[in-house]
């Protein structure tokens, strides 16, 4: 059973910057992939960004450019660096990891961007 925690979510005003974390209860290494989703209110969950475990990344086309994620192997992290966030970046945001073919999501994090 993998968890995953994330943290670093919080109120921001518009144009500032969060780094969210995901903390993995096993090794990471060998998770064919890692991804962030979001949740905004009345709106289905969506991808934000992958990246596998040879290191592919994807992003949806709304954050290119402003979000950047990565995973640390050795900590068993997954990150995403948001900048120049906007208030349509609003949402609940979940880590996700594909194991062995089996989905585990963490319990999510609130971002809030408002002035």
């Amino acid at each position: 059973q993998v968890q995953l925690v994330e943290s670093g979510g919080g109120l921001v005003q518009p144009g500032g910057s969060l780094r969210l974390s995901c903390a993995a209860s096993g090794s990471i290494a060998n998770f064919y992939k890692m991804a962030w989703y979001r949740q905004a209110p009345g709106k289905q969950r969506e991808l934000v960004a992958s990246i596998t475990i040879g290191g592919s990344l994807n992003y949806a086309d709304s954050v290119k450019g402003r979000f950047t994620t990565s995973r640390d192997n050795a900590k068993n992290m997954l990150y995403l660096q948001m900048n120049r966030l906007k208030p349509e970046d609003t949402a609940v945001y979940y880590c996700y990891a594909d194991v062995l073919a089996v989905d585990y999501w963490g319990q999510g994090t609130q971002v809030t961007v408002s002035s």
